[in-house]
């Protein structure tokens, strides 16, 4: 990868292979749920853009010299409901009224989170690359289209074991409700976002109501 100029806007680094684009943040402690990022505005038009960049996070040890973590979160993830708005600077700041803004990292379902060095060991390239192409067919979807699947992806998720059934994920109708107040069909949604999800080969249909997740 190359570096892009100093201060290029959301973007550090460019594959000239494939063309993707990266932005880096760094810090020794652990990332927790959210994550400081930069201008709102320009982050929100990037989102549904060609070239909105993957985000790097690393965690480093500054003794050792060493990476401790590292994971990609694929641009296919972002969606408007995980990027926060926060309070503009104070008038007395150097950049008065500039406003910038926060990465929802707790929104994003695991698999949105491709760990590349975990614990200080390099992860095989082979398993890094499969959990990659697993979810790439959420580019060819819509910014409100991968909300709905990014939302079902993380109530699939959040139950905790592989095998589910269709009423384990109906249980989050009201949760999704809420999500999507001007939705009346959140159920036939649900079923609709779980065949999608089974079509694209993220879930296997087991028997009548009963799902896998792909490993």
């Amino acid at each position: 990868m190359s570096s892009f100029p100093n201060n290029s806007p959301l973007a550090d680094f460019f594959c000239g292979s494939c063309s993707e684009e990266f932005e880096l943040k760094s810090q020794k402690g652990k990332f927790g749920a959210k994550v400081l990022d930069g201008e709102f505005n320009t982050k929100c038009q990037r989102l549904a853009a060609n070239n909105n960049p993957n985000l790097l996070l690393m965690n480093y040890d500054l003794k050792s010299l060493a990476v401790v973590n590292l994971f990609i979160v694929p641009k296919h993830f972002f969606v408007r409901d995980i990027i926060e708005e926060r309070k503009p600077l104070a008038p007395t700041a150097r950049r008065a009224g500039w406003v910038g803004s926060k990465i929802l990292l707790g929104q994003v379902p695991e698999s949105g989170k491709i760990h590349i060095v975990q614990n200080g060991i390099i992860r095989a390239k082979d398993l890094v690359l499969a959990e990659w192409q697993k979810t790439l067919f959420l580019r060819d979807e819509s910014l409100e289209s991968r909300g709905w699947l990014l939302d079902v992806m993380k109530c699939v998720e959040s139950l905790g074991k592989r095998e589910f059934t269709l009423d384990e994920v109906y249980a989050f109708e009201r949760h999704l409700g809420e999500l999507y107040p001007g939705n009346q069909n959140v159920r036939p949604k649900i079923r609709q976002q779980l065949q999608y999800l089974r079509n694209r080969g993220f879930l296997d249909f087991v028997s009548r109501g009963s799902y896998r997740l792909r490993s």
